[in-house]
């Protein structure tokens, strides 16, 4: 299974451990949802910059057809 090895500052590693303990999750599991969520909503972000282009081009988009 692919892994990753993300190097922390002890401070950030302070505040991921934090950040775990708050969610009653292991750090590994922690991290893991947080990248997965990271990626979801870039993906979102990505969707909505998309529609709101062909919602403002639309017009253009009509008179070049």
């Amino acid at each position: 299974m692919p892994a990753l090895n993300v190097p922390f500052t002890d401070d950030e590693m302070e505040a991921v451990r934090a950040g775990a303990a708050e969610a009653e999750q292991s750090l590994r599991m922690f991290a893991h949802d947080a990248v997965l969520s990271a990626a979801d909503q870039h993906k979102k972000r990505v969707r909505e910059a998309a529609a709101l282009i062909a919602s403002r081009s639309s017009e253009l988009n009509r008179r070049l057809a």
